[in-house]
């Protein structure tokens, strides 16, 4: 059976791609790119390894969602079993975006390209950070490209797309997801994720 290792997940984010969505986000990350806001995934140690099953399972009891996310750390690190998810997940009906560090023409093993045919979108290329940008859906840096895969979205889905989110938690936690803007970054609100 296989497992994905994962950092940490949110059953629901609009800041993630179109609609409300399902977010993975998987541990480990070789690619380090400086000022990366999810450091705390590059570490390949294991961090909570989930089966295929167990997070279908999640996904499909998450009421409303249009699909689900996947980043990281880096995705085509695990691009295996997160293409057997990927296809369980779309057989349901639900849409697949995939974050990766890596361009297009880098995702070249079996399994990153099975994962590829499976994405409806996908966002390649490595942040840099000298190219920082909170003015664009969906990327951190303006040499990141969307692409989109499959026919079900196209580049009207960007329009008024939100770039980061804060959510409360029952904690009291404050929490930022998507891309957060400079201030929030400087701000440090909980974990940026």
């Amino acid at each position: 059976m296989r497992r994905v290792n994962v950092a940490r997940t949110l059953a629901r984010s609009a800041a993630n791609g179109p609609g409300e969505r399902y977010v993975i986000w998987v541990q480990g990350c070789a690619l380090a790119c400086v000022g990366c806001w999810n450091s705390d995934t590059w570490s390949f140690a294991r961090r909570e390894l989930r089966t295929v099953d167990d997070l279908v399972a999640d996904i499909l009891a998450t009421p409303d969602i249009e699909g689900v996310t996947f980043t990281g750390g880096e995705p085509m690190a695990q691009a295996g079993a997160l293409a057997e998810l990927a296809r369980r997940v779309r057989a349901a009906g639900l849409s697949v975006l995939v974050f990766t560090g890596h361009t297009l023409a880098e995702l070249t093993r079996a399994a990153q390209q099975d994962l590829l045919a499976l994405a409806d979108v996908v966002v390649s290329g490595r942040y840099d950070e000298r190219r920082r940008t909170a003015d664009l859906p969906w990327r951190g840096s303006t040499n990141q490209g969307v692409h989109f895969v499959s026919d079900r979205y196209g580049p009207h889905d960007l329009d008024g797309a939100p770039v980061v989110e804060l959510r409360l938690e029952p904690s009291g936690e404050l929490v930022a997801t998507g891309f957060p803007v400079d201030w929030l970054a400087e701000l440090g609100a909980g974990q940026a994720v």
